[in-house]
């Protein structure tokens, strides 16, 4: 085989891999819809058993279970004929809410197939899409997502990174979420913050209603919501803000640092959480870099770019870009304080 030939034959298997990874992604939906992965955590069972037990379709329930091991994402033991799940797939398929939970992705990834037409035609128009137009899935897929995450760091090790504010929140402080979404993060702070007031503000009217039903649902009288721009939210004398993934989605990520400036009383810490990344390109070419940028293309710059400036930093512009935006905010001080979960937390003072 010529080195040429090598290389054709490496890269196809690479894509067919990606390929077969987005099939499975949709069939890890289809198996936590229907509830197959939690059946499956209750022990080792064949096709005909993990159907009975799901009140699932046999036989499709049969080629779903070879699909999942064909991928690694069940077990299976020849001599049984039995498939389980280890103790890594039940933490990633089974366990909803546990730090590294996966299926929520695959509801984002839904949401983006069914824009594929919106995001095909923005490539010829150069236009953005503005969020309120996206597919339903994408906004519960982000919920589901954020609400893993927040629940897993936010609280418990990311906010004890920042210089005093964990013992402002336990004395009792005023906080703003912006860009939050159907209010995960708010609602994490709420509850392990009794104390404080924690304010929640989204341009997206309907992912502020379904916040504010959930508040309520869930009996935090101290999580508030209301539609407001990044650049525009009301209220000052916040002792903390945070943007939790979402500043890089903003058409205007300065704008939002100096309104953010204003809004903190003297003292205040603004955190800042983006997806982890490189300065450079080349520096992010694997495979974190390949599901960020693709998700940057299809998500976070149509977001952007459907906004007033339309800077696009895009979900890899790095330390030192974000550094830069927070510094023509009026942030003399920032420094990174953690990274986990694919994410990097930063820290900001005037």
């Amino acid at each position: 085989m010529t080195e040429s030939a090598k290389t054709r034959e490496e890269l196809m298997g690479k894509v067919m891999g990606d390929f077969a990874g987005a099939f499975s992604a949709l069939l890890v939906r289809i198996g936590e819809q229907n509830g197959l992965f939690k059946a499956l955590a209750q022990g080792p069972a064949d096709s005909v058993a993990l159907a009975a037990r799901a009140g699932a379709a046999e036989r499709y329930v049969r080629e779903w279970l070879a699909a999942m091991a064909a991928a690694g994402y069940v077990a299976y033991e020849p001599a049984s004929k039995q498939f389980s799940l280890t103790s890594a797939q039940t933490d990633l398929f089974a366990t909803e809410g546990a730090a590294f939970y996966l299926p929520p992705f695959a509801d984002l990834l839904l949401g983006v197939y069914n824009d594929e037409p919106k995001i095909t035609a923005a490539f010829k128009t150069g236009e953005g899409i503005p969020w309120g137009e996206r597919h339903v899935c994408v906004f519960c897929g982000m919920e589901r997502c954020s609400r893993t995450t927040t629940a897993s760091f936010l609280v418990e090790q990311w906010l004890p990174e920042l210089d005093g504010v964990a013992e402002r929140l336990e004395a009792g402080a005023k906080v703003a979420d912006i860009g939050c979404g159907r209010g995960g993060a708010v609602m994490a702070m709420a509850r392990r913050f009794p104390n404080s007031e924690i304010h929640g503000f989204d341009l997206h009217e309907a992912s502020v209603a379904h916040a504010t039903q959930a508040a309520r649902e869930a009996g935090l009288a101290n999580a508030h919501f209301a539609v407001a721009a990044a650049k525009a939210f009301p209220g000052g004398d916040f002792d903390l803000i945070t943007i939790i993934d979402a500043l890089h989605d903003m058409g205007d990520p300065v704008g939002a640092a100096r309104h953010v400036r204003q809004a903190l009383k003297p003292g205040g810490t603004w955190m800042v959480v983006e997806p982890d990344a490189q300065d450079r390109l080349e520096g992010n070419l694997n495979m974190r870099g390949q599901l960020a940028y693709a998700a940057s293309t299809c998500i976070c710059t149509p977001a952007s770019l459907s906004q007033e400036v339309g800077l696009a930093l895009g979900a890899q512009a790095g330390p030192a870009r974000l550094t830069e935006v927070l510094n023509q905010g009026g942030f003399s001080r920032v420094r990174r304080v953690a990274e986990m979960s694919n994410q990097m937390v930063l820290e900001a003072r005037a």
